[in-house]
């Protein structure tokens, strides 16, 4: 057990160490990943530094890593994701953990403590870490070899520092993978809806739902919305993606236009004040307003806060505000991520790829770092292909190969009509 860490109570160890259990007996594929890491050691002497929601699968991974060699100091990328008896069990796993359930007070002093143990790799959730580390710890840049990023909004962050010209270390882009982004974001972010069931167990059939966005967050989301039988709306900036969301069967309208009709609100778009004290003025009566984006600034809190003449916390997960004209909005997770706050998260099986990814991306930094330079890269098609492959395996599904004769022809031009 570690020395060093700062988490609300070791005592709950026990407790994280059968939730880690569970979630590993659902990950397959990054069990066979941890069975190479163990027999080959491929992060000897690698420390690594994560900022990450510390669940039951972020365990996981971290185990690996562990076990594939390297040592690791581990904060929250979010306030309210910790689990606490997660964050203890990996403490007894000799990880320097600095998170608990509510950090918000220090949550940036967290990843300080991370950054003054000058960590060689830096794995980020949000790209809070890396900028943070440009900003105020540059001195520890020189020991790290490269970065990865798990995040859409982390991704955009980065590579906005990258064309400044102000990044100072290789950055890996995991969330371009496609296998992430088809099961972390599309089935994994479109499950989450099912927050709003659990925190005030709302039916979706035959309500409004509005989606901010049609990236794949939001595809995921308006296709589990209209599963469930909710009238979905979508918003959009973006002129292709919002023909996709038409041709898909939605209708598609600006949100101030949108939220006039809307039972439940979900945004996920990694932009700022989706909705602000002139939507909430126009919202109906019973709204309900669920952030499943990365920061919690997509629905302005601070204006729902000044536009409100009460406000009651409803239960763990909610909160009331009542507006002058009497009507009621409901909150969940403070604006924060939804599901991580009221679900724990996505569930294992999605983020048995995701962290599939995050490791054999940690492999090929240790390997390749002295041949990138200070810019954002996307993970190599052959990791993704290899994820995906080994995934299948442990569905017990097979796929079809080229013979011969298909392979010339793929790679010919000559031969047509």
């Amino acid at each position: 057990m570690t020395s060093n860490y700062k988490i609300k109570d070791v005592g709950l160890a026990s407790q994280g160490q059968i939730s880690i259990y569970l979630a590993e007996s659902r990950m397959p594929t990054l069990m066979k990943i941890r069975s190479s890491f163990e027999k080959h050691k491929p992060l000897e002497n690698i420390s690594i530094g994560a900022c990450l929601h510390v669940t039951r699968e972020t365990a996981a991974l971290i185990r690996t890593f562990s076990l594939g060699g390297a040592s690791i100091a581990l904060c929250a990328s979010n306030p309210l994701s910790t689990q606490d008896d997660v964050a203890a069990a990996l403490v007894k796993d000799n990880v320097s953990v600095y998170a608990w359930h509510g950090n918000d007070s220090e949550y940036y002093d967290c990843m300080r403590r991370v950054l003054d143990q000058k960590p060689n790799i830096l794995i980020d959730d949000g790209a809070d870490l890396i900028v943070l580390a440009h900003k105020e710890r540059q001195k520890a840049l020189p020991t790290v070899i490269g970065a990865q990023e798990e995040t859409t909004t982390g991704v955009n962050r980065l590579q906005i520092m990258s064309c400044k010209k102000l990044l100072k270390i290789p950055v890996i882009a995991v969330n371009n993978a496609k296998t992430k982004m088809m099961f972390d974001n599309r089935y994994g972010t479109g499950q989450g809806i099912i927050s709003v069931i659990k925190a005030l167990n709302t039916l979706f059939a035959g309500k409004t739902a509005v989606i901010a966005g049609y990236g794949w967050c939001s595809r995921g989301m308006a296709m589990r919305a209209k599963g469930l039988g909710a009238n979905v709306i979508v918003t959009e900036i973006d002129p292709i993606r919002a023909l996709e969301a038409v041709m898909d069967g939605f209708r598609v309208m600006p949100m101030a236009k949108a939220i006039k009709e809307a039972d439940i609100v979900f945004t996920a778009t990694s932009c700022k004040d989706v909705l602000t004290k002139h939507h909430f003025i126009d919202m109906k009566d019973g709204t309900i307003l669920a952030n499943l984006g990365h920061f919690n600034v997509e629905i302005s809190v601070e204006d729902l806060e000044k536009l409100s003449k009460k406000k009651v916390k409803i239960n763990e997960y909610v909160e009331e505000y009542e507006l002058p004209n009497g009507k009621r909005l409901y909150l969940l997770g403070e604006g924060r991520l939804a599901n991580l706050v009221i679900l724990g998260g996505h569930p294992s099986e999605i983020m048995d790829l995701s962290f599939s990814i995050q490791a054999l991306t940690a492999k090929y930094l240790t390997v390749n770092h002295a041949n990138l330079e200070n810019i954002v890269y996307d993970v190599p098609e052959e990791i993704d292909k290899n994820v995906a492959i080994a995934k299948l395996e442990t569905m017990n599904i097979q796929i079809d190969t080229l013979n011969k004769v298909q392979e010339a022809y793929v790679k010919s031009f000559e031969e047509g009509t």
